[in-house]
């Protein structure tokens, strides 16, 4: 495979650089509430304007019509709070591209920063559209992805730029790129990977990928229910994709042949119905009423999960164990979050998505070694497809 150059090797000093990262955060009155990717990218942001560089960010927001400016999806106050984690101002322009954002942008002087309007309210940025590439790449003379949770995406701000500027990866991109690999490659074993969510059909090629590199693959959240189903278990009203069933059944006769020990729950947190105040038991995964729905594990799978967590030496972890959202079904995420946290001999690393929410809500994230800021690239990475953000740079080089 080709080398991914790296922003260090890139002569950037004077020069207009245009970055992409990734600043998608939640916002509530128009204040972030969530600032893990926005510091994950300050490393790659610092390095820049330390060398001079006049840097214009660009980044998506939500998911906008791609029609035009939507108010709830503005960058506008990521640039405030961008300003405020820097120390420094941060420019704002309230277009992605045309003659203001080149305006704006040819302005910069060297160690300024510039952040543009959110990319997809232009429709053409999904659709990697090739005049759209150019006017981006106008904006700049040398272009940075760091970008990672964008870079399973075939956009225009992540594939297309790369082929029309002298292009390399941010710090934060080779890292995660790097981080998961090396995971995947030379694991210090035992190798542990947890893997939760709803659906078995979203996650069946990252366990299949899984089945023989690791020595134990966890399964909880919605998705143990398939599996569950697959050995014959009743589930009651529990979240199941019953024409997955074989599948599920073919997967747990694999691993067994690969050496992969497959753990199941044993004991589930079970309700008559999906909110906060339902009415709660908790069963042997034998005994799911017919007319209830499990939506956490079990205070028994919790201690057997953290039991085989406590003696890995690499952890790997994507998907809640239950609705941890609600109090009522929290405490599965919770244990299982806590017992990787406490492995402090392992290399723990959180997978994007839920699991870096999880880890953020039960104030566990400074314990892991790794957290990803991408739930959906990390996962195709893990799987082993080709990311199109990474290969365009490697192409480009």
């Amino acid at each position: 495979m080709p080398e991914t150059r790296s922003v260090k090797s890139a002569e950037v000093a004077g020069k207009r650089v245009l970055c992409r990262v990734d600043f998608n955060v939640p916002l509530k009155d128009g204040t972030v509430t969530d600032d893990t990717r926005i510091k994950a990218a300050l490393p790659t942001i610092e390095y820049l304007l330390g060398q001079g560089a006049r840097l214009i960010l660009m980044s998506h927001l939500g998911r906008p019509a791609g029609t035009g400016f939507e108010e709830a999806f503005s960058l506008r106050p990521v640039a405030a709070h961008l300003a405020a984690l820097l120390g420094r101002p941060v420019h704002f322009v309230g277009d992605v591209v045309g003659e203001k954002a080149r305006a704006r942008a040819e302005s910069l002087e060297e160690g300024e920063v510039l952040l543009l309007e959110n990319l997809r309210f232009d429709a053409r940025e999904k659709a990697n559209d090739p005049g759209f590439c150019r006017e981006l790449a106008a904006l700049g003379e040398v272009y940075v992805n760091d970008a990672f949770g964008t870079a399973h995406r075939a956009h225009a701000s992540t594939a297309g730029v790369a082929t029309l500027l002298p292009s390399c990866a941010g710090l934060l991109l080779l890292h995660e790129v790097e981080t998961l690999n090396g995971m995947l490659g030379e694991p210090r074993r035992p190798f542990v990977a947890i893997l939760g969510g709803s659906k078995v059909s979203d996650k069946i090629k990252v366990i299949d990928a899984l089945i023989g590199t690791c020595d134990t693959l966890v399964i909880g959240g919605g998705m143990c229910f398939t599996f569950l189903l697959a050995q014959g278990l009743e589930v009651g009203a529990s979240l199941k994709e019953e024409d997955w069933a074989d599948r599920c059944k073919e997967t747990l006769a694999r691993a067994a042949l690969a050496g992969t020990e497959i753990l199941l729950p044993v004991d589930l947190v079970v309700a008559d119905r999906f909110a906060e105040d339902a009415r709660t038991d908790t069963v042997g995964v034998d005994a799911v009423p017919p007319d209830m729905m499990g939506l956490d594990i079990g205070p028994d799978t919790a201690a057997l999960f953290a039991r085989t967590i406590a003696g890995a030496q690499t952890v790997f972890w994507n998907g809640p164990m239950g609705v941890f959202e609600m109090r009522a079904f929290e405490a599965g995420t919770r244990a299982l979050a806590r017992a990787v946290a406490e492995n402090d001999d392992a290399d723990t690393i959180i997978g994007g998505g839920d699991s870096v929410a999880a880890v953020n809500k039960f104030g566990l994230a400074s314990k892991m070694t790794f957290i990803s800021t991408g739930g959906g690239a990390s996962m195709e990475l893990v799987q082993g497809e080709a990311l199109p953000g990474v290969v365009a740079l490697q192409d480009a080089g």
